[in-house]
């Protein structure tokens, strides 16, 4: 019976957003009362040692996650949603009282505790949450963020948001390393260049996507040699800023072209032309595995 009550101790701490018989309150909200005004200064990172227990492998609804032994360089894309009043006080799968006024954010794999900054792609607004939790176990969604980190980043209205989640990384002797950003001291005075504006379709008349798409890249291919061209759409954008900063991590993660044409009022990030499909579909598994799941192939007939 000592086995079977440690099994589901551990059970019930993998939290977040799974429901589980010891929350009183069944549909999670905002808070029942006002608690007064709220501290929404972003989360200070430092080098804390990962857990051993929060490494090991867990299921939650049928589904297998084996947590990441380092974040270093993590950088992730998709939607992120929020939890607040109903786990308000219970335990976090890190030991620790989840409390929905601090900058806390839960995720599924990244090593416990982690430091991440989020940006929510369609406002441009940023936040940097501690992850000391588990979550969320819902199809699409990558990070769970507590209450005042979804008031930060403007989610409490819409409830889920299009996001990217970039690990800061601290190791034992200070260095910082943001995402794919280089390894720096964080006391040194770094110059940040301006992202590169993304690349824009001169054409934007308003038909569909397709005829847009093919006037914009035939445009650029000499009739001699035209081919079928094969592109990699990430995400539909309209903030030109978030545009900028997701196609330089994504040329900098794969080294290959980024571009990202105006149709209908939104940017479509995409990777490519790529030589060929067999390629396409390698750089597609790779992108999903780092977090980029709606990623597909968009092939532009020759004529």
């Amino acid at each position: 019976m000592k086995g079977l009550a440690v099994v589901l101790i551990v059970l019930v701490s993998l939290t977040a957003c799974q429901s589980a018989g010891r929350y009183h309150v069944k549909q999670d909200s905002k808070p029942k009362f006002d608690y007064g005004e709220i501290d929404l200064s972003d989360a200070t990172p430092i080098y804390e040692p990962y857990r051993e227990i929060n490494s090991r492998p867990y299921t939650v609804l049928g589904q297998h996650y084996r947590p990441m032994m380092d974040g270093k360089g993590f950088v992730q894309t998709g939607q992120a949603s929020w939890y607040g009043q109903k786990f308000h006080g219970h335990t976090t799968s890190n030991g620790e009282v989840y409390d929905m006024f601090e900058m806390t954010a839960a995720h599924k794999r990244l090593p416990l505790p982690s430091y991440v900054k989020v940006t929510n792609l369609d406002n441009n607004k940023t936040a940097v949450v501690r992850v000391n939790d588990r979550g969320p176990f819902h199809p699409g969604r990558v990070i769970d963020l507590s209450y005042a980190a979804a008031k930060k980043l403007d989610v409490l209205k819409t409830g889920v948001a299009n996001v990217i989640v970039e690990v800061i990384h601290i190791d034992e002797s200070g260095m910082k390393t943001v995402g794919l950003g280089p390894t720096i001291r964080p006391d040194v005075p770094q110059t940040i260049a301006a992202p590169a504006p993304p690349k824009v379709a001169s054409n934007q008349m308003p038909v569909d996507d397709q005829t847009t798409t093919d006037i914009a890249i035939k445009s650029m291919v000499p009739p001699s040699i035209a081919q079928d061209l094969i592109y990699i759409q990430i995400a539909a954008i309209s903030n030109q800023q978030s545009v900028a900063e997701l196609s330089k991590t994504l040329s900098q993660m794969y080294q290959v072209d980024v571009d990202a044409p105006l149709i209908n009022d939104l940017y479509r990030v995409r990777l490519g032309p790529i030589k060929t499909e067999q390629k396409a579909e390698l750089l597609i598994q790779a992108l999903k595995q780092n977090g980029f799941e709606n990623a597909f192939q968009i092939v532009i007939p020759a004529t």
